[in-house]
């Protein structure tokens, strides 16, 4: 059984948006700007802390497990 979702799923609850892929462009534009600025070290612990807030944000350590798994895969 699958639990992780890994179609796009990014936006505003209620909010539409013109073209599907612009809530992910959006969230990448965030992202880099979070780590603008930063030296190395502090942009690898800026992406430590994130990963833990929303791991703890999921809870499900099912979806977690698969997430762990399809982060590997190919590496």
């Amino acid at each position: 059984m699958q639990y992780l979702n890994t179609e796009p799923n990014f936006g505003i609850p209620g909010q539409r948006y013109l073209r599907e892929f612009t809530p992910g462009d959006d969230f990448y534009e965030r992202l880099i700007e979070a780590h603008r600025g930063l030296s190395d070290e502090q942009s690898q612990l800026v992406n430590a802390r994130l990963v833990l807030l929303l791991a703890n944000h999921v809870g499900d350590l099912r979806v977690l497990d698969e997430a762990l798994a399809a982060a590997r895969d190919g590496v």
